[in-house]
């Protein structure tokens, strides 16, 4: 009977894991079709293509799946896909960023209003959280074979504003504006980062006790399982206590 209990925990997990790729591939597959419909299907002319294409190979997406987003966005009679954001206080006034694509925005404001009020929160105006985040560039790069002490001046002069290393992956910082440059940098040092994108990070996080924490992070999982749902920011302090809860 314990086998049994075990590869049923081993399916379960098994499932959760299978539902995260298929999260990650989807969004990616949304980035590599905006990004032919924007500016054709040339990656050496179209920078987000080339940056959607390598967070698709960072993310082991395999390459006909890859094609298939580039045929797709090329496709004049595929549904057109817009972006879109909304801003909301989740419980305990924590700050919530949603970064949406989808072909249906009344489907979707639909969906993101439901979920802030089901959930304790309540969705805002456009503009009214977005100053209590900053937009940054975000790169994540495994170590391999780099010598630290030579890459981390290479980034500096490209704009790193902040470089940390855990376990086996380096984690590269920038302003928005230096986003490119470090790009340019990275091919410049045949340096592949397994993931890069502009995110938005809070200026400043709140601390809630686990049980208040635990709601917000109930309403943030559930926005992130919208299908038109590409990103989640938020201004909840992660603590440690928090996460050796969850």
């Amino acid at each position: 009977m314990s086998g049994h209990n075990k590869w049923s925990t081993i399916k379960r997990k098994k499932g959760a894991l299978d539902a995260k790729r298929s999260k990650i591939f989807s969004k990616i597959i949304k980035d590599i079709t905006i990004a032919v419909k924007e500016s054709g299907d040339d990656p050496d002319h179209n920078p987000r293509l080339r940056l959607a294409i390598a967070n698709a190979k960072g993310a082991s997406m395999p390459k006909e799946n890859i094609q298939r987003a580039i045929n797709k966005g090329s496709d004049k009679d595929a549904a057109t896909l817009l972006e879109t954001t909304y801003e909301g206080k989740g419980p305990h006034g924590i700050a919530i960023f949603v970064e949406c694509t989808t072909d249906n925005l009344q489907r979707t404001v639909s969906n993101i209003r439901a979920y802030f009020n089901k959930y304790g929160g309540e969705l805002g105006k456009n503009g009214s959280l977005s100053y209590l985040f900053d937009r940054k560039g975000v790169f994540s790069i495994p170590v391999g074979d780099i010598k630290q002490d030579e890459f981390e001046m290479e980034l500096i002069d490209a704009g790193a504003e902040d470089i940390s290393l855990d376990e086996d992956t380096f984690t590269i910082t920038t302003a928005m504006e230096d986003f490119g440059n470090m790009m340019k940098k990275l091919e410049q040092i045949n340096v592949e980062p397994e993931s890069a994108s502009l995110q938005r990070i809070p200026k400043s996080t709140e601390t809630l006790d686990v049980d208040s924490a635990k709601k917000v992070l109930k309403l943030i999982d559930i926005i992130e399982e919208d299908e038109d749902v590409q990103n989640v920011y938020h201004n909840l302090a992660l603590t440690d206590e928090l996460m050796e809860k969850l």
